[in-house]
């Protein structure tokens, strides 16, 4: 029997890539972690060679895992609209972006509200940086996007402000009175990055970016590590093994915008948006 590609476990391969990682797929996917794993595994053993590859905990697509990727997003497009015109209007589908600096705050939110007002509908989640989250809008992959609107190229309703902390490993040391301060950020371009160093610099600190990384996930462990500090939105509660650190200056809120597919039902965003409003005030 010849090997077949299996649209679940396409899924989560398209998870991984949009998510930076297994661990934030598996969130979003509402399954475990291992089923990703194994998913990916099935992949692997269907074409015959390796699609990721693990870099400490970082994880990365080989040659064949990005040829995968942009085939199974053609397959999963064909299928879901297959679907679409064969089962009929049952059941409605919304696919949502978030920046994954809001990501642990937004995903609930916008989930609650879905299912409050939109009964029996599915709801799908992309997390990836704001550029190309306006570029999905555009495209019609998505139909709606929280982004930063500071860095936005898009027009996008104002939905609030996301706080920002400073964090650390706890017991990290700061440097010497006159040393550089390390930093760790998301790799250019990104506002907290921006932010970050700005702040620091004003205060005199001499900060150096010590460690650059894809996602913000990449971030927190890094900083986790005791590599430097990081600047990170604050959802009210620390990052698993950070702490706080109030002893840095102050940076003021990035502001958080809602992008709208055209052509989307109206009702949609003002229901994510009405929502966001409420959390974030």
């Amino acid at each position: 029997m010849a090997p077949v590609l299996d649209i679940v476990a396409l899924r989560s391969l398209i998870g991984v890539a949009d998510c930076g990682g297994f661990h934030r797929a598996a969130e979003v996917l509402r399954i475990s972690q291992p089923a990703v794993s194994q998913h990916v595994r099935r992949l692997e053993k269907a074409v015959g060679r390796p699609l990721v590859t693990k870099q400490g905990r970082r994880t990365s697509f080989t040659p064949d895992g990005q040829a995968l990727i942009a085939e199974a997003r053609r397959i999963l497009t064909a299928h879901d609209d297959a679907l679409r015109r064969l089962a009929g209007p049952s059941q409605a589908t919304f696919t949502v972006g978030t920046t994954e600096h809001a990501a642990d705050l937004i995903l609930p939110i916008v989930t609650a509200a879905l299912t409050a007002t939109h009964p029996g509908s599915a709801v799908r989640f992309r997390i990836d940086r704001t550029a190309r989250l306006d570029e999905a809008v555009a495209r019609g992959t998505l139909d709606l996007a929280v982004t930063m609107a500071e860095v936005s190229s898009a027009p996008a309703a104002p939905v609030g402000a996301l706080g920002l902390s400073w964090y650390a490993a706890p017991g990290w040391t700061a440097p010497p009175a006159g040393e550089p301060w390390p930093v760790v950020a998301i790799e250019d371009p990104c506002l907290l990055r921006r932010r970050a160093l700005d702040a620091l610099t004003g205060r005199g600190l001499n900060p150096f970016v010590v460690c650059d990384t894809g996602y913000a996930a990449g971030v927190t462990d890094a900083v986790r590590a005791g590599l430097g500090v990081a600047l990170l939105a604050d959802t009210g509660t620390a990052p698993a093994g950070l702490a706080p650190r109030p002893d840095l200056p102050a940076v003021a809120p990035a502001a958080l915008g809602l992008n709208t597919r055209h052509g989307t039902d109206p009702t949609l965003s003002e229901t994510v948006a009405a929502a966001l409003r409420a959390t974030l005030a």
